[in-house]
């Protein structure tokens, strides 16, 4: 897989902490940071996943009825 270089702006505590995580694990900071943002990415894709799904859901017409939402609403808020 070809890889593409990024810089970022970290603080010196960060800093620190990568570099005694990088000499303890045996692995360059340029690696511990690339699987750090891979993770996270990861992690995080499923959000932008669902938001493009409701939108194409909403776009086709694709709402629930006032009954479904309130029987939706009825079992996570129950009456006194």
């Amino acid at each position: 897989m070809k890889t593409l270089t990024v810089s970022a702006r970290l603080d010196s505590k960060t800093i620190k902490k990568l570099d005694r995580l990088a000499k303890a694990t045996a692995r360059s900071k340029s690696f511990l940071a690339a699987e750090a943002i891979r993770a996270y990415v990861e992690e995080q894709a499923w959000q932008v996943e669902a938001i493009e799904e409701g939108v194409r859901q909403a776009d086709a017409g694709n709402f629930a009825s006032e009954e479904e939402v309130k029987r939706a609403f009825a079992r996570w808020f129950h009456a006194g």
